[in-house]
């Protein structure tokens, strides 16, 4: 699996961003604002990104593959037999809550993220974990609308593609590598110590302990 950005060697060779050449985000739909969700709504996590996206060294590009790809309102896709890159190299499904298989509006969604973040010269991905689109680091393995959700460590299609084309890719939930992708975006900011990205969470450590053990510390 390539790099995700909990390398702090991702981070760090981004370059200096600033107003008038501010760096180009990717960032999933429903982290701002969009109502893309399967349910019509943002999930309630547009804007929760604490003022980071209002940042004049930031610029903001929001997209859907799921959304492009399936529509909205939609039933639930989730992985099933592996992750994103499985699914890209045939040995996985997206399957729905009703069994209904999804993998090729997945993929062709995943696709034209892929070409949107190309064209618009992208720098840098932050997008929604546990998704089966944009999840970077834990995933739910098979449906989740079931009595006991289970999870798998990996990545969403989406975030495969995107991974392959060498594009980093941060979660909302790593808290450390926003905290330190913001102290360059805002050399005001001063980083809070105690910051853990997903994988050293201590939910991710119980529920998935191997999670990513070679992250770059």
């Amino acid at each position: 699996m390539p790099l995700l950005p909990h390398h702090r060697s991702r981070i760090d060779s981004l370059r200096a961003p600033s107003a008038q050449e501010p760096w180009r985000v990717l960032v999933s739909g429903c982290l701002a604002g969009w109502q893309c969700g399967v349910d019509g709504t943002d999930y309630g996590m547009g804007r929760g990104d604490g003022g980071l996206f209002s940042l004049p060294t930031l610029r903001l590009l929001p997209f859907c593959p799921e959304q492009h790809g399936m529509g909205t309102p939609r039933t639930m896709p989730d992985l099933h037999g592996g992750d994103g890159f499985d699914v890209l190299a045939g040995r996985a499904r997206v399957l729905d809550e009703h069994g209904v298989d999804l993998t090729e509006p997945m993929i062709a969604g995943a696709r034209a993220m892929l070409a949107f973040a190309e064209a618009e010269r992208v720098e840098l991905a932050m997008l929604t974990d546990m998704s089966a689109a944009c999840g970077s680091q834990v995933i739910s393995d098979g449906c989740r609308l079931v009595p006991v959700r289970r999870f798998q460590k990996g990545v969403g299609v989406a975030t495969a593609l995107l991974l392959d084309a060498g594009l980093a890719v941060v979660s909302q939930r790593d808290h450390a590598s926003i905290a330190r992708l913001r102290a360059r975006l805002d050399p005001t900011y001063v980083v809070p110590e105690g910051l853990r990205d997903h994988h050293e969470h201590a939910w991710t450590l119980e529920h998935l302990p191997h999670a990513h053990p070679r992250a770059d510390r």
